[in-house]
């Protein structure tokens, strides 16, 4: 999905600056980005969870970016996560506390020059604690609260905040699964979805718009129904 994100904003002609933990294995992709749309492309490496080192990681870019994107997540296995307690807590720190103290540091970068976009890529789980992935879900819902305080406190200051809830993505990370159709977005469409918010300077969108309403609908589910149910 990152790659997909950094394909649709180089296509623009945005020169981009991909974080990894293993950046060695993005020279492929950092090649054919920079032949195919002709724009500057450097690779940096990060680990969300060491946040000391957050600070120094911003500092030592060579500019930085208008627009920065976290699509950092773990789904890890709902059953595990239940009784590996290990397991549990790399969710909830892969979802939730990298993702959060990154972009809090950025803001911070951000808001010092006055301008900026900060897109932050958090789950429709986190709508609602549901029992089939609460571990994954809580954590996401964590971080779609971070990102909504964080636009409301950058709101008068020039930088924009996006929060981005996807589904379903025919992705690494949902391999093996059944997915249904209707509800599965391709890492190119969740990116084109992510570009037109960014232009529009969006607050919150689903990145397949019936998930609006799909999580609309298991909201409003009284408890004492939601509690029978296996969702």
């Amino acid at each position: 999905m990152g790659l997909a994100i950094a394909h649709r904003f180089a296509k623009e002609g945005f020169d981009v600056q991909l974080a990894a933990r293993r950046p060695d294995e993005l020279e492929r992709a950092k090649a054919d980005l920079e032949v195919r749309y002709a724009v500057a492309v450097t690779l940096h490496a990060f680990d969300a969870l060491d946040f000391h080192a957050h600070e120094s990681f911003m500092a030592s870019l060579p500019k930085l970016p208008y627009v920065a994107v976290c699509v950092v997540g773990l789904l890890g296995d709902q059953r595990a996560n239940e009784t590996d307690l290990e397991a549990a807590v790399g969710v909830m720190r892969a979802n939730y506390e990298g993702p959060a103290t990154i972009l809090g540091v950025i803001a911070n970068f951000f808001e010092a020059r006055g301008s900026g976009t900060i897109i932050g890529v958090s789950s429709v789980a986190g709508d609602r604690g549901r029992a089939t992935n609460y571990v994954y879900g809580s954590a996401k819902a964590g971080f779609t609260a971070f990102l909504s305080g964080l636009r409301n406190r950058l709101a008068k200051t020039g930088v924009h905040v996006m929060t981005v809830k996807p589904g379903f993505v025919a992705t690494r990370m949902t391999e093996g699964m059944n997915l249904p159709p209707a509800l599965t977005a391709t890492p190119e469409a969740v990116a084109e979805r992510i570009f037109g918010g960014y232009q529009k300077g969006a607050n919150v969108i689903y990145t397949k718009p019936v998930w609006r309403l799909v999580m609309a609908v298991i909201v409003s589910i009284p408890e004492g129904v939601f509690k029978k149910l296996k969702i």
